[in-house]
């Protein structure tokens, strides 16, 4: 298996990864007394919480309604389409 397909896996299952968690913030955002120091809910706020910071100074809550991790859901999804997806940069390489 050559490098490049090694490095498109990696960022594939990342970014993945990163959709994941984000989608977990915006239903735990639902339930405002889950207590998000405590396991598991840390498992889900610990990588996510230093993009929503200043996520939330530029796109502050709408209506009481946090919508950052709906943003960085966005923004997770087209960055993986783009280098990962079928015609995405990563893939052209190798």
């Amino acid at each position: 298996m050559a490098a490049t397909q090694l490095i498109s896996i990696g960022v594939g299952v990342l970014l993945g990864l990163m959709t994941l968690l984000f989608i977990f913030r915006i239903v735990l955002s639902w339930y405002p007394q889950a207590d998000l120091s405590k396991l598991p809910f840390s498992l889900v706020a610990w990588p996510t919480e230093p993009l929503l910071v200043p996520m939330r100074k530029l796109v502050p809550p709408i209506g009481g309604v946090d919508i950052a991790p709906v943003v960085w859901v966005g923004i997770v999804t087209l960055l993986r389409e783009i280098l990962v997806g079928q015609q995405g940069l990563l893939r052209m390489l190798g």
